[in-house]
């Protein structure tokens, strides 16, 4: 009995894993990387396509990704592809372009994971119901740490049977999915997520300078506001590398924080809503990008708003 039951068991795993969906995954970055791995470890199977992650693919491939060699070639062998990449130009010329995603000419779910405008989003969804292909926005809150554990915050928008289909594949790498609406307000609400945390980043960093000026140093600054109310998960990521010159503490490029600012400032005017405030913020992420400062991750804002008034935070206690 004890070998008709294992028999049985074995049955029921073999069937379980044909009915899986196949999914594809494009953008094995920081995020991406710890994202398909999960997928993987949780027993999907995975095909995958880098353009230029190449280790991070070669890494996949040897616990059991298939590597594809286009993007077509990837959605001809998936049911569902997961796009992480940096924004809608990006997703854009994958699923467009004569190699894209939509050339395969076959029912496909896409579910963007990146952080893209909007318009952009809503656009490209109506133009691909019409093939056949299912577009849903699924960025994403948290940070590499967090992809690698499993453990990230997805935003979701799609019809609530597409949200539901594609909810145990995203539940392979996030601890918390929160449906937002119609396709296009996931995308929406990253933009609001990072315009609060770029915000932050902006004040905090002309605050350290202005203490700096009158004589108190960032240590003083932490030891008043850790542990108060304004205290927060992204004040200590920040201040980790602040205080303690972590440089991996908030792994959030500035050029990528200045294109989510600017998406908000393009989703304020096509709302026709007075954006002050962002425009304050995106003008401060620009001027760190137009000096050099790029590549450098967000928290580095506080000493280059620091450098231009002539000061520093790395100052001796």
């Amino acid at each position: 009995m004890q070998h008709f039951a294992a028999a049985g068991r074995f049955r029921q795993q073999l069937w379980e894993e044909w009915m899986k969906d196949r999914i594809g995954f494009i953008g094995l970055g920081s995020m991406g990387s710890g994202m398909a791995a999960n997928l993987l470890a949780k027993g999907w199977p995975l095909t995958v396509w880098a353009h230029r992650s190449r280790d991070a693919l070669a890494r996949l491939v040897a616990d059991g990704a298939v590597e594809a060699e286009t993007p077509r070639a990837l959605a001809e062998q998936c049911d569902i592809v997961i796009l992480c990449v940096t924004g809608s130009p990006q997703v854009e010329s994958l699923v467009r372009g004569p190699e894209g995603l939509a050339s395969a000419s076959k029912p496909l779910t896409i579910v963007d994971c990146s952080t893209s405008n909007p318009s952009s989003t809503v656009q490209l969804a109506t133009e691909l119901k019409k093939q056949g292909i299912t577009l849903i926005d699924a960025p994403l809150a948290r940070t590499p740490k967090e992809a690698a554990e499993g453990k990230l915050d997805v935003m979701i928008g799609g019809a609530a049977e597409d949200v539901e289909r594609v909810r145990p594949v995203l539940e392979a790498f996030s601890a918390r999915i929160v449906p937002t609406g119609p396709v296009g307000s996931g995308h929406t609400m990253k933009l609001l997520n990072n315009f609060v945390s770029m915000s932050y980043s902006a004040v905090y960093s002309e605050a350290l300078t202005l203490g700096v000026k009158a004589g108190l140093t960032p240590k003083v600054f932490h030891s008043v506001i850790s542990g108060s109310r304004m205290d927060c998960g992204f004040y200590q990521a920040f201040f980790d590398f602040v205080i303690n010159r972590n440089e991996n503490a908030q792994r959030f490029a500035i050029v990528n924080a200045l294109k989510d600012m600017t998406y908000l400032a393009s989703f304020a005017q096509s709302a026709g809503v007075a954006n002050p405030v962002g425009a304050v913020v995106r003008n401060g992420f620009a001027t760190a990008v137009a000096t050099g400062h790029g590549e450098k991750f967000v928290p580095a804002l506080s000493d280059i708003i620091a450098g231009l008034n002539g000061v520093s935070l790395t100052v001796k206690e």
